[in-house]
């Protein structure tokens, strides 16, 4: 049995998290680090990078982090390189780095569209093509890319963030198609609702003791009756990352409590007694 429980082991590995600062992007950094990993990081700013290195010095997790654009191919060449250099080839690499802009679609600009699809889309090119040469070469990589639940679902208000993520399944199966036959695997994560600070006004209780109307809506269209933690999100990261998913390619993992098997139920049969968060 222990030498089966190796295969979960990424102790020697290097992962790369992008955007890997604060919310889900450290909570698969941290999984990897636990997991015997060690952890290479990018954000946007001199500020975020700082905030990160903060969080992952107090959590006792050894981290080498960078400013660094993901949709800036030359910036990406350069932080591959640094981390070469001073840590090591990267055999992980996490697509976390997203936005999304709420806008209703006539409403929303050319620019606006371009900034969501480079982020959420070009960013996952620009640094997956920059980490494969050296999987390619070593014979063996772990791409995992961060879509979505609007992967497979339209909402109002999200087009261009439902674009780029539906097109970054296909970048998914695509690596898998083009460099499978060097023993690299790429998959996706597909969060649902995610309990986080930034989502903590959702799902606050009103005046009168009512839920929050999009906390009821999400509930009854969720069989679980919840939110997900980011804890539920680290054990499939540490999996794909893995030797275990070795023969695991081109596929998307919804960890969503089964809101995407689910036409839901009528939101006003929730009691909201039952609910503590």
């Amino acid at each position: 049995m222990q030498d089966f429980l190796k295969n979960f082991s990424l102790e020697g590995k290097i992962a790369w998290v992008t955007g890997a600062s604060y919310g889900l992007g450290l909570a698969y950094a941290v999984a990897f680090a636990q997991s015997g990993a060690k952890i290479v990081f990018n954000d946007i700013s001199k500020e975020l990078v700082d905030k990160g290195m903060a969080e992952y010095n107090k959590l006792g997790i050894e981290a080498f982090g960078a400013v660094c654009d993901v949709t800036k191919e030359d910036q990406v060449q350069e932080f591959v390189a640094q981390v070469e250099k001073n840590v090591g080839t990267i055999d992980i690499l996490v697509n976390n780095a997203g936005i999304i802009k709420r806008i209703p679609m006539l409403e929303m600009s050319v620019e606006q569209w371009n900034q969501v699809i480079d982020v959420d889309l070009t960013g996952p090119f620009i640094c997956s093509k920059a980490v494969l040469p050296a999987m390619i070469k070593k014979g063996s990589g772990k791409i995992i890319n961060a879509c979505s639940m609007m992967s497979e679902f339209g909402r109002e208000t999200v087009s261009a963030y439902a674009a780029a993520k539906g097109g970054l399944k296909m970048l998914t199966r695509n690596i898998c198609s083009e460099y499978g036959q060097y023993n690299i695997q790429c998959n996706a994560i597909g969060p649902g609702y995610i309990a986080t600070p930034q989502t903590a006004p959702l799902r606050e209780k009103q005046p009168d003791g009512s839920m929050h109307p999009f906390d009821r809506f999400i509930r009854s269209k969720t069989p679980a009756q919840r939110w997900g933690k980011t804890e539920d999100l680290m054990g499939l990261a540490v999996f794909l990352a893995s030797p275990a998913s070795d023969f695991i390619n081109g596929q998307v993992v919804y960890i969503d409590g089964g809101i995407t098997a689910y036409i839901g139920q009528d939101p006003s049969n929730l009691d909201p007694s039952k609910f503590e968060d």
